[in-house]
């Protein structure tokens, strides 16, 4: 006879109501509260881990504040980002962007065409020479035309976290790390959330549900949900260790073609750690839950070549392989919207944390605000 589950032999316990309930603390989570929270609302949000873990999507010093999209609806909402995350620095004291510069390069119609895109919108852009590029960035080799634009560089991404709690917390909300949302339905007064705490069972109801659960979305939205197909991969990027200690460095995209590498290769300077490189969205599908938390030996092979040939600052031998996630939709835009009482931020494909304020601005009002839409391209179908 099969033995019952937790949530079968908990005992009932007293419902608590709340407005909005944020289900997921990483990244988006928090700025998601954080919005909710600064408009006055009374929210709570609920992280299955505790804080600080590395089990997702948001952990680690540096993520790319990378500018060279040449799509109106990104660039939208990268002016939204710019604006909030210099908000949120001046909310907490913390600056929280470092903008050294950012280089694309390999394919230069693809430069020719984010160039036009940002130099119609007033942003700073100039197309470099190789060799020019070469002078500037001496531990990079370059072979095609570069674009460089000098408002990009990095987010420190763990003082972000920290940031966006303490902003949320500032204005009200209630963080809770260790909350495990087991079941999520909708009724007609509400959502009902069970939670286990420490196998305690904790009830909620809200008029309103975020989910902004990462590679856990789809199995804490109801099955009636439509939510498209997400991939959850392990990526494996690493840091590298300069051989020029005091040679420059600025946050980078390089456009490949796939004859020789996996795919285009990102990365950026992280101070005490190296500089960070890694293919884009090239590892394994994996269980969340079932990581080997390691690169795959050849796709680590590769990146040392990569960094053998196309970076003379670096050591190719010195790599310190970083574990992370991505949870992906197939087309690599965002999911922003909502049906019903709930609203769902998932799908960042690797290209997310950027715009990490501006997303949980978009999901405060899609939460808020019935007759709010997000741009066309991150809605569901």
């Amino acid at each position: 006879m099969p033995r019952p589950s937790a949530s079968e032999t908990w005992e009932a316990s007293v419902t608590e109501h709340v407005p909005y309930v944020v289900v997921g603390a990483g990244a988006m989570g928090l700025a998601t509260t954080w919005q909710l929270a600064r408009r006055g609302r009374r929210v709570v949000a609920l992280e299955r881990f505790e804080r600080g873990h590395t089990r997702g999507a948001s952990h680690g010093a540096t993520r790319n504040f990378n500018n060279a999209y040449g799509a109106a609806h990104y660039l939208d909402l990268l002016t939204l980002a710019r604006a909030e995350w210099d908000e949120l620095s001046r909310a907490t004291g913390e600056p929280l962007l470092r903008l050294h510069g950012l280089v694309t390069h390999g394919d230069d119609a693809v430069v020719a065409d984010v160039h036009r895109a940002l130099v119609a919108r007033g942003e700073r852009a100039e197309v470099l020479a190789a060799h020019e590029a070469a002078r500037r960035w001496s531990g990079m080799r370059f072979t095609d035309d570069v674009l460089f634009t000098p408002d990009a560089g990095v987010v420190r991404a763990s003082a972000a976290l920290d940031a966006l709690e303490h902003g949320a917390r500032s204005h009200g909300a209630d963080v809770r790390f260790g909350h495990r949302v087991v079941s999520l339905d909708e009724r007609a007064d509400g959502v009902a959330l069970t939670v286990d705490v420490a196998g305690e069972r904790h009830d909620l109801v809200a008029e309103t549900v975020v989910v902004t659960s990462g590679a856990w979305t789809p199995g804490i939205l109801p099955a009636s949900f439509p939510l498209p197909r997400l991939t959850v991969t392990e990526e494996s990027p690493a840091h590298f260790a300069p051989t020029a200690p005091d040679a420059r460095w600025p946050s980078f995209n390089h456009l490949l073609s796939p004859q020789r590498y996996p795919a285009n290769v990102y990365g950026m300077p992280t101070p005490g750690e190296g500089v960070k490189v890694g293919f884009h969205l090239v590892g394994p599908v994996v269980d969340p839950d079932a990581r080997s938390f390691r690169p795959v030996p050849a796709q680590a092979a590769q990146l040392r070549e990569y960094v053998a040939e196309w970076f003379p600052g670096l050591d190719a031998d010195s790599a310190e392989p970083i574990s992370c996630t991505y949870t992906s939709t197939d087309s690599q835009d965002f999911l922003l919207d909502r049906r019903g009482r709930i609203v769902v931020g998932a799908g960042f494909s690797g290209h997310g944390f950027k715009f990490t304020p501006a997303v949980g601005a978009v999901l405060a009002h899609l939460a808020t605000d019935d007759g709010f839409r997000a741009a066309e391209p991150f809605r569901l179908p």
